[in-house]
């Protein structure tokens, strides 16, 4: 996307799709624990990375968490979730926006898993459910380290993938 921060209808329309497959992988289509979550709701946010920039990214992730915790809550909504999902759209963003070369994409997925999964999301249920942090992030590390293999292999090939269908579809 140009330097201009003003968004076109059809990136417009390209965030409002994502968002909403966002939502329904989020909420409908994850397996989802007390305290663990895994599914595809990151696809449609390196979606947005990769074929519109870090910010665009931010605002799929956290438009998709705002939306599915109020039209769809499992719990009372709580920002802290919203503002993990933007700082992970970011981070994805900035790895991905530019280049998608294999340590990119590997020090994408390291970081939104260490910093959104492993830290913050924890830090969040912690303080939502007064558990104590430490030993709930023990239990939150197997989740990041499945889910992050699994969007290691996801991203490289949408990484493929993506250029080829916006080519396709100018």
């Amino acid at each position: 996307m140009s330097e201009n921060r003003k968004f076109t209808t059809k990136q417009l329309v390209i965030i409002a799709m994502l968002v909403a497959l966002n939502v329904i992988l989020s909420r409908f289509l994850s397996i989802a624990a007390w305290n663990i979550k895994i599914g595809f709701a990151f696809v449609p946010v390196v979606f947005a990375a990769l074929y519109l920039g870090p910010w665009q990214a931010a605002l799929v992730g956290a438009l998709g968490d705002f939306i599915g915790a109020t039209l769809f809550p499992i719990a009372a909504y709580f920002p802290g979730f919203t503002i993990t999902a933007a700082i992970v759209g970011l981070i994805y963003g900035l790895f991905l926006s530019k280049k998608q070369t294999m340590p990119r994409i590997l020090g994408a997925v390291l970081a939104t898993e260490i910093i959104g999964s492993l830290l913050l999301n924890t830090l969040w249920v912690s303080v939502l459910y007064g558990s104590p942090f430490l030993p709930l992030m023990a239990t939150r590390v197997f989740q990041c380290l499945i889910l992050g293999a699994v969007e290691i292999v996801v991203i490289r090939i949408m990484a493929g993938l993506v250029p080829r269908l916006v080519h396709s579809a100018s």
